[in-house]
Order: C-alpha cells, then structure tokens, then sequence
C-alpha cells in the first residue's frame, strides 16, 4: 500500500511536467515531449487498473518517441542564481541535511522495517524536500519548477532501470540462462575452475553491461555459468555469489544501459561528452574485474 502511494506521488510529479511541456510555447516537439510525460505519468497513476497489453502499447509508444527524438527538453523557469549563491552562503553544510536524510529514512525503513527499502527511500525523499524548503524558505512551487527541470534533464533516461529490471525477469523466464549454459560447455571443460570463474565473473560484467542491472543480470548468469561450472565445482556460494554480484557492478562502470549512473549525473552536470564519466571509470572497472577473478580463485575454493 504505501510503496503504491509512491507510485501515484511519481505519476503525480510526471504528471505536472507533462503540463508545464504543453504550456511551452517554444519547446521543440511539444505533442511528442509531452505526450511521452503523459504516458508515463498514466502508466504510475492507473496502470495497475489498465490491461497489461494497454500498457505495454503505452511503454511501446514511449520507446517510438524516444527513438525518434520526439522528446526534447523545454525551457523552464528556474531558481535564479542569485537566490542559490545567497542560501549556498547562509546555510554552508546545513544543505547536506536534506541529502543525508534520504539515506537515513531508506536505512531506517528498509532494516527496521517491514516496508523495504524503496518505501524509505521514497519517504526520504518526501523528508528531504520538505526539509530543503524549511531550511531555503523556498516557495513550493519552486520545488516544482525544479522537479520539472530535474525530470526533462533526465528525460527518458530516468524510465531505463524499470525496463532493464523487467528484461532481466524475462530473460530468465525465457531460459536464457539455459541456452548461455548450453554455448559455454561447448568452450570450456566444465571441471576447470579457472576458466569457470573467468566466465562467470566476466559473464557478469558483460551481461550488466547490456542491461544496466547487475541484480537483473546475477539470476541470468548464476544460473547459466554459476551453478554449473563454478558452485559445482566445489565453490562457497555466499563468497562466489557475493563477488559474481560485484564483478558484475564493474560492467555498472562502463556502460551508459546504467543510465542512473553514468548518464544522469553527466545529464544533471551539463557535461559536454555524456560518456565521460564511462570513460573516467572504465580503466578502473577493469583493473577491479581481474582482482574479482583472483579474489574468487583464492577464497571461494
């Protein structure tokens, strides 16, 4: 109940910046940019009351838009700068409250309680923008100029870690992990653990790396190289899982399919090239990939 209230809260804020995209007299692709906030916006409001194959057109539509360009982002009234620079000034470190309160409630909630996670760092986020108007004295409508610029800054990248999660629940109701099984004894002896842990922990980097998800991709891998020629080998399944997941983090690093992680920051940065974070983390992501190999050869056996 209170994770589908956060749901109607996320359509809500889609909700008002489909409106202020269709008051834009100047944004380029108005119908497509707004319609797309629109979808999304039904799709948490009501979707759990509309038939899943209504929805999937919806999602599908969204796809098309986004494939053809059709969401642009508008021009949107902001906080002026001087109003950020004087508050920046006042308040110092107090503007870490509102941040760290975020993760405090999702902690909190998501281990003491039996909502979970995403009902804490929903209710986080409630705390800290209410907490950051309380301690700017902003107006509540510049929360919602700011959500409206933060989401078509974002754009559609923001919907990414929903679909890649839903492609990693089909992948495995599909078999994939079967059939990756299938192609990797045709490659390496299933009783030589170097090459199986070579496998799995590279599988893994590879396999985040086409769905931005290392979670989404940990059931698909483990299932079709862990399991097989690794955890039957002999392997402790709480270290080998826990460093399977982690090696699959490096793939996280270098990917833009991770877009809350590589692509929204340099979104929300202005960064020219968007790929630069990608480019910063990759030599790093590798170096951790082959530490993972070895750690897993040395404390998993």
């Amino acid at each position: 109940m209170a994770l589908e209230l956060l749901y109607k809260l996320s359509g809500i804020v889609a909700l008002i910046t489909a409106f202020y995209v269709f008051k834009d007299k100047e944004i380029k692709s108005k119908l497509g940019t707004g319609l797309f906030w629109l979808i999304l916006a039904i799709t948490f409001l009501i979707g759990e009351m509309l038939p899943s194959k209504v929805v999937g057109i919806m999602v599908l539509m969204m796809g098309v838009l986004t494939a053809t360009k059709q969401v642009n982002i508008g021009k949107f009234k902001e906080t002026s700068q001087e109003f950020k620079i004087e508050k920046s000034n006042l308040l110092k470190n107090k503007l870490f409250i509102p941040v760290l309160s975020i993760a405090f409630f999702a902690f909190v909630i998501g281990q003491f309680t039996s909502l979970g996670g995403m009902v804490g760092l929903g209710v986080g986020a409630i705390v800290a923008t209410t907490v950051g108007l309380v301690l700017t004295k902003a107006k509540p409508q510049e929360a919602l100029y700011e959500g409206n610029r933060l989401l078509q800054q974002v754009g559609p990248f923001g919907i990414l870690p929903q679909l890649l999660a839903a492609l990693g629940a089909l992948f495995n109701a599909a078999g994939v992990g079967e059939v990756i099984a299938n192609g990797i004894s045709g490659i390496i002896p299933a009783d030589n653990i170097v090459f199986g842990v070579i496998a799995y922990c590279v599988g893994m980097a590879l396999f985040t790396m086409i769905m931005g998800n290392a979670f989404a991709a940990f059931a698909v891998i483990t299932a079709g190289i862990g399991l097989p020629f690794v955890f039957n080998q002999g392997a402790d399944p709480a270290i080998a899982g826990a460093l399977a997941l982690t090696a699959g983090y490096c793939g996280t690093l270098m990917t833009p399919m991770a877009a809350n992680f590589n692509i929204v920051p340099a979104t929300v940065l202005e960064m020219k090239d968007k790929n630069k974070l990608i480019k910063i983390q990759a030599p790093i992501a590798l170096v951790l990939l082959a530490i993972h190999i070895v750690l897993m050869l040395i404390w998993a056996f």
